[in-house]
């Protein structure tokens, strides 16, 4: 499905996804990854529910984030509440849902100007 385009410079939106994969700025990735607007974190290691610890969530309440979108593939599926400990210790809002629903969950709030990241697991 391509996604509607934003006039965003120099921050990161999704522009496409599909079956196993996401576009960010055009750009193809097939693995799991981290998005905000200004950085984006290609090589985050988990790539199912499963294989998801704290440590995880640990890295995402460094992002300096007012939110977390946890994408879980195309099923939605929730990790364990102990896991996500980290997040709720510094009150740093999290959502999870399908993979695409957090891709587009993202574009909305980015635009809205909030400091939102994305981790997907593809």
């Amino acid at each position: 499905m391509k996604l509607h385009l934003s006039q965003h410079p120099g921050q990161n939106l999704f522009t496409n996804y599909g079956a196993g994969y996401v576009m960010v700025n055009q750009q193809r990735f097939e693995k799991s990854l981290i998005v905000l607007p200004d950085r984006l974190i290609d090589d985050w290691s988990p790539h199912s529910l499963e294989e998801l610890t704290e440590a995880h969530f640990a890295f995402l309440a460094g992002l300096d984030a007012e939110v977390i979108l946890l994408g879980t593939g195309a099923v939605l599926r929730f990790p364990h509440p102990r896991l996500t400990a980290p997040l709720a210790a510094q009150r740093i809002g999290f959502e999870v849902m399908d993979t695409f629903a957090a891709a587009r969950t993202y574009n909305i709030l980015m635009g809205e100007g909030r400091r939102v990241a994305a981790a997907l697991l593809l």
